[in-house]
């Protein structure tokens, strides 16, 4: 007697997946595979290796990735996964997009940003690309970075296993030392002196968005950009973590307003300009970071201009 549910029988056909899907499914097993880690279920059902969660959490957009500065060092180091987390720990970088990893396991591309700058390192050499590691004592460059605290960054990099090659040194310029990284690179740390600002002439200096309610604002933002707020020197007055010299919030006021703080060089003759053009000007003001004033615009826009104190 023939089976009924025969009828129901059909060959098994390949199913043709969308060829996007079929490019990320293959790169993923292939990282999965040259990594070894484990992989993880994430909350929408996609299998993710745990290096993929961690990159996901402490690198940037790939939509932010597109254009970085003008110029970016690249060097290239003997043990790139180690240099990555001294860099990250020791000098404060933050890992920007996924590290590109070869099919030996070597690390092939990877980018580490610094405040506004981006380095990128490899690791080991490559047939036709004349680059390898340092391993003398002389250097043909040395990366040059501004940080906000030149003795303690030299007491972490030395406890790191860094060469002090020049102990913290008050200049003109600023205060200023030297080292060499357990990788072969000379650095020059750099801590401008004083207050020195940031923006130049016409440049915004500080932003700050006023609203009524701060407390409800900061939940908003947070929620929505991720933003963390640290308490300011101004009563209900809040800074931007990460931003603290150039975006803040205050709370109390009567209407929701955006205020931008336009540096200036020479705070008497950009106050005459303002009254020469229609605008509306009061009083100057000394503070510990210099001269700050409250303007308006022909059209009733509020701003402020600031002038850093001399160095």
């Amino acid at each position: 007697m023939t089976d009924p549910l025969d009828a129901l029988r059909a060959e098994v056909e390949p199913v043709r997946p969308d060829a996007a899907f079929a490019e990320r499914l293959r790169e993923r097993l292939r990282r999965a595979v040259l990594s070894g880690a484990p992989s993880t279920m994430d909350s929408t059902g996609t299998e993710r290796t745990m290096a993929e969660t961690v990159t996901q959490q402490t690198v940037e957009e790939p939509e932010d990735l597109a254009w970085g500065p003008t110029l970016q060092p690249h060097i290239h180091v003997a043990d790139a996964r180690r240099a990555l987390d001294w860099y990250v720990d020791v000098l404060g970088a933050k890992r920007r997009g996924e590290a590109y990893v070869m099919p030996d396991g070597s690390i092939g591309h990877a980018e580490l940003r610094f405040g506004d700058a981006v380095l990128m390192l490899a690791e080991g050499t490559y047939p036709g690309i004349p680059v390898a590691p340092p391993t003398g004592e002389l250097h043909s460059t040395s990366l040059n970075l501004q940080v906000s605290d030149v003795d303690a960054t030299i007491e972490r990099a030395e406890s790191a296993g860094a060469t002090i090659e020049r102990r913290p040194d008050d200049q003109p310029y600023g205060r200023v030392a030297t080292i060499v990284d357990p990788f072969g690179h000379r650095w020059m740390f750099n801590q401008p002196r004083g207050a020195a600002p940031r923006a130049r002439h016409g440049e915004v200096a500080f932003t700050t968005i006023f609203v009524p309610d701060d407390e409800a604002a900061k939940a908003f933002y947070g929620a929505v950009l991720g933003w963390d707020f640290a308490s300011g020197s101004a009563e209900r007055g809040w800074v931007l973590t990460g931003k603290e010299d150039s975006f803040g919030m205050s709370g109390g006021a009567e209407r929701p307003e955006v205020q931008l703080c336009y540096r200036v060089n020479d705070m008497a003759a950009a106050v005459e300009r303002v009254r020469a053009n229609g605008g509306q000007v009061g009083e100057i003001e000394s503070k510990p970071y210099g001269q700050l004033v409250e303007c308006s615009d022909d059209q009733g826009t509020r701003f402020q201009l600031y002038q850093p104190p001399a160095s």
